[in-house]
């Protein structure tokens, strides 16, 4: 089974050019799936049936997953049943009758204005590696970038001038995101000051953001950036790296920005997608209904 699993991994990434973390999430589900399949002595793909897959499920409720998780591991689990079946290596998909779990809506968790500008005031800009994490901060919030995104900028991927930089999203897709005047001193001021003291000119490789060792930063450097700053400020709410971005398109939205340009920004391909800050803002503006009108 792990041999089919390979195979269908690798057309994944070579043929669909999905990125690492999207593989890596596809693999962990199935693994998961046929992990149960060997505990109960099934080893060869053909004796699979839809029961054994709906336990699987039933296993997966009963141990508290949410329904956003059990959809994702579902559809991870059909779209490696299908292409087992669409190569003949099976004789029936047992993933047919599976019906897809509705999803429940989690709307992201977003920052007041207020509550952003406490996390960006919260480093000490005379320590060096607190200057690179002040420039950080302020690019999440000022252009909304993903982790990775961030992570892999590099350098020449600056256009100050145009006042925009180059970023590499998922599916390897070039966009140009436009970055603000806050960011974009910041971001001058760290590159002058901070990460010549950082750069290791073997291990580099012209990233812009090092850590001490003169790597690029890695994704849990940048969650105990975030962590650290937001406990500084004071901010009792649950914080991630993928906040800023939330906040990023909500805080757009609300000041009037065309539904269009902020799917382009984020690098969305599906609107559907992007609409998701249209509910968090008709959720706010209820929410401050019910908390400020006096028949509320």
């Amino acid at each position: 089974m792990e041999e089919f699993l390979k195979e269908y991994l690798t057309i994944l990434r070579f043929e669909k050019n999905l990125s690492d973390n999207t593989i890596d999430s596809y693999q962990n589900d199935i693994k998961s799936f046929l992990s149960f399949c060997n505990s109960i002595n099934i080893t060869d793909l053909n004796e699979i049936k839809f029961s054994d897959v709906a336990d699987y499920f039933e296993l997966q409720r009963t141990e508290g997953k949410d329904s956003s998780t059990s959809a994702r591991y579902m559809s991870s689990i059909k779209g490696f049943f299908g292409y087992l079946q669409d190569n003949n290596y099976i004789e029936i998909n047992p993933t047919d009758k599976l019906l897809s779990v509705k999803k429940s809506r989690k709307l992201p968790s977003i920052l007041s204005f207020d509550e952003i500008e406490k996390v960006l005031n919260a480093p000490d800009t005379n320590d060096l590696a607190s200057l690179r994490d002040k420039a950080i901060l302020e690019l999440f919030y000022s252009s909304g970038l993903r982790v990775t995104e961030l992570l892999n900028l590099k350098i020449n991927d600056l256009f100050f001038n145009e006042e925009v930089i180059r970023v590499l999203g998922k599916g390897s897709k070039e966009r140009m995101v436009p970055v603000g005047s806050s960011a974009a001193k910041w971001i001058n001021e760290y590159l002058i000051k901070a990460r010549p003291s950082f750069e290791k000119k073997s291990k580099s490789e012209n990233y812009l953001f090092l850590n001490k060792r003169g790597l690029k930063l890695s994704r849990m450097g940048i969650w105990k950036i975030v962590n650290k700053y937001s406990m500084e400020a004071g901010i009792k709410k649950e914080i991630h790296p993928h906040t800023f971005r939330h906040s990023f398109a909500t805080h757009l939205l609300e000041g009037g920005a065309d539904l269009r340009a902020v799917q382009e920004m984020l690098g969305h391909a599906d609107i559907s997608t992007t609409q998701i800050y249209t509910h968090v803002n008709r959720d706010y503006v209820k929410q401050v209904h019910k908390e400020h009108h006096p028949r509320g």
